[in-house]
């Protein structure tokens, strides 16, 4: 991200930085998992064993804002929370929006994710269609994004 030029580092006039956050992995459509593997080429019996897997789960112990329920549910969306393959399952659902070039990129970390852009002379064109890409990408994907924990900074190097 920093541009270097006859051994002299020129800065970017600005940093801007999103932070977002997912609400949960509880979204995760077990049908779009399992299109999702295959379209990865990952063998038609194990996406169908994790299809399954996702699909019809017994849960009980639910809590909703002060409201704790011990009766049981069955879900069919979501990946079990408290279980190795959930974050694995997750990288995997999100796999498909990545975006990097010489002034913006995306970073993800688990159901966080960062949209980092350099700004220079104004020009965050760029920068702003990746989010909007990346919003519309998460509605498309039934993902729903935290807005509570998402934040944007921006670093200005300007005096």
């Amino acid at each position: 991200m920093l541009q270097g030029s006859n051994n002299n580092i020129r800065f970017p006039v600005a940093i801007s930085l999103s932070l977002i956050s997912f609400v949960t992995c509880n979204t995760i459509r077990p049908a779009l998992v399992n299109r999702k593997l295959l379209d990865m080429q990952v063998d038609a019996p194990l996406a169908a064993w994790i299809h399954n897997y996702l699909t019809g789960r017994p849960q009980s112990d639910v809590r909703l804002g002060n409201i704790t329920s011990s009766d049981t549910i069955v879900r069919s969306t979501g990946a079990p929370q408290g279980t190795v393959l959930s974050p694995f399952l997750f990288t995997l659902y999100t796999s498909d929006f990545r975006f990097f070039s010489q002034s913006c990129h995306l970073q993800k970390f688990l159901d966080d994710s960062a949209i980092v852009g350099c700004i220079s002379r104004g020009q965050e064109e760029e920068y702003r269609s990746v989010v909007d890409r990346f919003v519309e990408w998460c509605g498309l994907n039934h993902l729903q994004l935290n807005v509570t924990k998402t934040k944007k900074l921006v670093v200005d190097f300007r005096k």
